[in-house]
């Protein structure tokens, strides 16, 4: 008998809690979530505004600590790490994608996209580089600093600059917030593709239906608990979930 070999997911998290305070004052922004993320997989966590959605990813990236529980990058227990190692983690092994585009001002669009390389201290790969800028269409637009860019051309600088270093996961957290409709589906469209045609793994927090959309699932969350999820997301169908809950 031949047994299928199924590789582990890229982000697991099991019987996570997070308090923030203590004694009356303390808050639990998540309650015993036992929640993986697979491999080459675009996934959306939604969920009323106080749900927990933000502090699951930040604890998920090694942002954020955890008060119980345990989160596994791959096959390693980053909640067992110390800051030097988790630091050196999360430079080497994550991407991440914010609302804000966090770009340098003073450096041309090439330049940013290659920052995390060159304070790792290694070397581009040109080959992965020269895909990942004509998969995002900034090939005419690397020697523009962000003052000269739109919006959506800076935010695909950033989701370029997230990919060149080849992470295990990108998290993105509203990655969409500070753009208009059009950039939007530009952005969300480019997530879609690199988890297609590039075999990233996505993790992306997001409060839009259509934005959750793009991604293959949907973990909805409430008061800090996994309550539900949903494969194959329509707008409509992420929607009527989010009432259900409330949100």
């Amino acid at each position: 008998m031949t047994s299928t070999l199924v590789s582990p997911p890229a982000v697991t998290a099991v019987g996570v809690d997070k308090v923030y305070g203590t004694g009356d004052a303390a808050v639990h922004a998540l309650r015993g979530v036992d929640v993986a993320f697979a491999k080459g997989a675009f996934t959306a966590i939604m969920g009323p505004s106080g749900s927990g959605k933000s502090t699951l990813m930040h604890c998920l990236a090694g942002l954020d600590t955890v008060t119980a529980g345990r989160i596994t990058l791959g096959d390693v227990e980053i909640t067992a790490l110390g800051d030097k190692r988790l630091t050196l983690l999360r430079r080497e092994r994550i991407g991440f994608i914010f609302q804000a585009f966090n770009l340098l001002p003073t450096l041309t669009a090439e330049q940013n996209i290659l920052l995390p390389l060159e304070l790792a201290g290694r070397r581009p790969d040109r080959a992965w580089f020269e895909q990942v800028v004509d998969v995002l269409g900034l090939r005419d637009r690397l020697g523009h600093r962000p003052s000269e860019l739109s919006g959506g051309q800076q935010q695909r600088v950033a989701c370029a600059r997230a990919l060149v270093t080849r992470p295990e996961v990108i998290f993105a957290d509203e990655p969409t917030g500070n753009l208009d409709s059009r950039a939007g589906a530009e952005v969300l469209g480019f997530l879609r593709t690199s988890v297609r045609e590039l075999g990233q793994t996505v993790v992306m927090v997001t409060h839009d239906p259509v934005a959750a959309s793009y991604a293959d699932r949907v973990v909805f969350l409430r008061d800090g608990r996994i309550v539900d999820e949903l494969a194959g997301p329509t707008p409509d169908t992420v929607l009527d979930r989010l009432k259900a809950l409330g949100g």
